[in-house]
């Protein structure tokens, strides 16, 4: 690139702005200058959006971005604006929302047209160069001979845009009832979209989306549906079984393009693997199921060796590509696996279904399981252990040979809101394996996030070259908040507790609407757009606004802040008439739902032994609880009076600030809660 002259996103840290940096396009990254250059120049404006590990925006960058031709006519009658979808989501929320009210379908790269005010009057996804350079030419037309319609039109469409999400779904006003009968409806309409064959929700693409999963799970702890375990325990083997998953290093790639989760879109994407680390580890809780442990442990790895920083902040994607080939960095043929597996290799081709013609493209393979362990051994005649050596040593062998390759490109910026779900995954998995190494990962990566993403009780959303930049939205905030809450559980440090309340007041004073009990996704002092969003539905990454009501409704609890739970109640109340109509889009919505139908349990544990009676506590599967301990005096109002009986560690079961007899043995207090449950229609544990 050195007799090739940079563009104005050279200065930027996003890798994703740094990839384009060099078209020949004049880029700008969205801010005043590029709005203001608009104006002086009466230019439409071009704004692209996508991200590191798009696969189809490195395409139209390779077809559209870096054709001389094309780039000269962006140049000559556009001001051309790069985003990085996962820096400003803010920005990326107002023009997908445009393109999606045009009428046209949305996704990345994201293409859309706007007029002076910055407001869009048409847009649209991938553009093959024809078509691109053929839009660029009718837009530039229509710009200079229909100018005062475009605007009008770009009035609408902006107008629109101001609609609340409320308002925007037609959501009535429901009852303010929580019945079962109403969560068997929840569920009834969700099951209308599972594969029953090969898990997950029907049509392909299929989309990993964690919180439907862990929905299940506490629907199927609430009334013994054995369907719904069915459904989670399918869905969870076949994606871990399936080429979605990294057989060899661990961790998920973002969507599977078959029904079979065979043929992945090879994007290793962070806040992908930290939620299934969560989802692995709850149904290891409900199941025991080895497998699970398994894929937990290996993600951990994966996540640790290949996204996380010297600092211990986790990156935020591996690209889909390596050598301009989507998947090759973790594909093989059957001769190459051959020259290095020799007499093992029919058996490796066998447990992993490799063919000589191969499964994927260019005659390679994916790397898929097709039976469990146990019954591979038993068809092949092989000790269970002796196959387990084997696998293991198989793993090793690739991985030497995937040291070799041209790795696929690193995402390296750090956000806030992804390493909070990670952060809240390893202590996660902490609590249901006891495994050390997961809580001083936690522990690390939250003093990472308080030292470099902190300001007082503000976040900042992005992280890069020792620089935090950009105000945090309320996505930051809700996950942090969520992760706070889970590592208090793990530690009884109720310093993280205290922080969790404290950035729970920032949300309440900084992103209120005092008409709507829904909070917007932005700071009430961020730059001013062309609309204030707010999210509502529940996509891969729960709704900030989902996350934000259950946060409230514990740290009601927590803290007996009535005006909490009051606020988490209402939020519920607004969205109730459409997640019960369409749960698949408001999975994390119908889990609050779930903690709300029957109080939640406040378990307190006291005394000297509370790491031990947690952990304890920890083997059994119990959703719908906080859990506090102490070995000295508390300041929380729920442990304040609570003290050790006769110098032994002692457990306080609560329901609606009603206590059950103090006892002395995890035993007694699972013995308690299963009559609470069971009282409350709850099958036994």
């Amino acid at each position: 690139m050195a007799d090739r002259k940079p563009n104005k996103l050279i200065n930027e840290s996003s890798p994703y702005l740094l990839q384009h940096a060099y078209n020949p396009v004049n880029w700008y990254p969205w801010g005043d200058e590029a709005l203001q250059l608009a104006k002086n120049q009466e230019k439409p404006i071009l704004v692209s959006i996508g991200y590191a590990a798009c696969h189809w925006c490195h395409v139209m960058e390779r077809q559209s971005f870096e054709n001389v031709k094309i780039a000269e006519l962006m140049n000559q009658h556009f001001v051309c604006i790069k985003v990085d979808r996962e820096e400003r989501p803010d920005v990326d929320a107002i023009y997908m929302d445009a393109v999606q009210a045009m009428g046209l379908q949305g996704g990345w790269p994201l293409n859309v047209f706007l007029n002076l005010d910055a407001k869009p009057f048409y847009g649209g996804t991938y553009f093959s160069p024809k078509q691109w350079e053929q839009l660029l030419q009718n837009i530039c037309l229509a710009y200079q001979n229909n100018k005062q319609e475009l605007d009008s039109t770009a009035e609408q469409f902006a107008e629109h845009l101001k609609i609340s999400e409320l308002e925007k779904y037609s959501i009535p006003k429901g009852s303010e009832s929580l019945n079962e009968e109403e969560l068997k409806q929840l569920y009834k309409q969700l099951g209308k979209r599972f594969d029953r064959e090969h898990g997950g929700l029907s049509p392909a693409p299929k989309f990993l989306m964690p919180s439907i999963y862990l929905f299940l799970l506490r629907y199927y702890n609430h009334g013994q549906d054995e369907t719904a375990l069915a459904q989670v325990k399918l869905t969870l083997r076949q994606m871990a079984y399936g080429g979605i998953y990294d057989q060899v290093g661990g961790g998920f790639s973002r969507y599977s393009v078959d029904a079979k989760w065979l043929v992945p879109h090879f994007e290793k994407m962070l806040y992908d693997n930290a939620q299934l680390i969560t989802l692995y580890s709850e149904a290891y809780q409900v199941t025991k199921d080895p497998l699970y442990k398994e894929v937990v442990y290996e993600t951990i790895k994966f996540v640790e060796r290949e996204l996380m920083s010297e600092e211990f902040g986790f990156y935020s994607s591996l690209d889909a590509d390596s050598e301009g080939v989507e998947g090759k960095f973790y594909t093989y043929t059957r001769d190459e696996l051959h020259r290095v597996l020799r007499d093992e290799e029919p058996l490796f081709s066998k447990y992993y279904s490799i063919t000589a013609s191969g499964n994927f493209e260019h005659g390679r393979n994916i790397l898929h399981r097709q039976m469990s362990d146990e019954m591979f051994a038993q068809e092949n005649v092989l000790e269970p252990e002796v196959l387990q050596a084997m696998v293991a040593a198989w793993k090793k062998t690739l991985m030497k040979i995937r040291a070799k390759r041209v790795r696929p490109a690193l995402d390296d910026k750090i956000l806030c809101s992804w390493n909070a779900l990670m952060l809240k995954a390893l202590a996660d998995a902490f609590y249901v394996f006891n495994e050390q190494h997961f809580l001083d990962l936690a522990l690390k990566n939250a003093v990472f996030i308080f030292e470099e993403l902190r300001e007082g009780d503000k976040l900042c959303h992005t992280y890069k070259n020792g620089k935090a930049t950009i105000d945090g939205f309320l996505e930051d905030y809700a996950l942090l908040i969520s992760a706070l809450i889970r590592l208090y559980e793990v530690t009884f440090n109720e310093t993280w507790l205290l922080h969790a309340r404290r950035f729970t007041n920032y949300v309440l004073t900084h992103f209120d609407d005092p008409n709507e009990p829904l909070f917007y996704f932005t700071d009430k002092n961020a730059e001013k757009l062309i609309a204030r969003k707010k999210v509502l539905l529940d996509n891969v990454i729960p709704a900030s606004n989902s996350v934000m009501a259950i946060n409230l409704h514990l740290l009601g609890l927590y803290f007996d802040d009535e005006r909490y739970q009051q606020k988490a109640a209402a939020m519920l109340q607004a969205v109730k008439p459409l997640l019960v109509k369409e749960p698949s889009h408001l999975s994390n919505w119908a889990i609050l739902y779930y903690n709300l139908l029957t109080p939640t349990a406040e378990v307190s544990i006291v005394g000297k032994k509370v790491p031990e009676f947690r952990e304890e506590l920890s083997t059994f599967y119990l959703p719908n609880m906080i859990l506090m301990g102490s070995d000295h005096k508390s300041t929380l109002p729920l442990l304040s009076d609570k003290v050790p009986l006769d110098g032994k560690t002692t457990i306080y079961v609560c329901y609606n600030k009603t206590c059950q007899l103090p006892v002395t043995t995890p035993a007694e207090a699972l013995k308690q809660l299963q009559g609470w449950q069971q009282e409350s229609k709850f099958p036994a544990l």
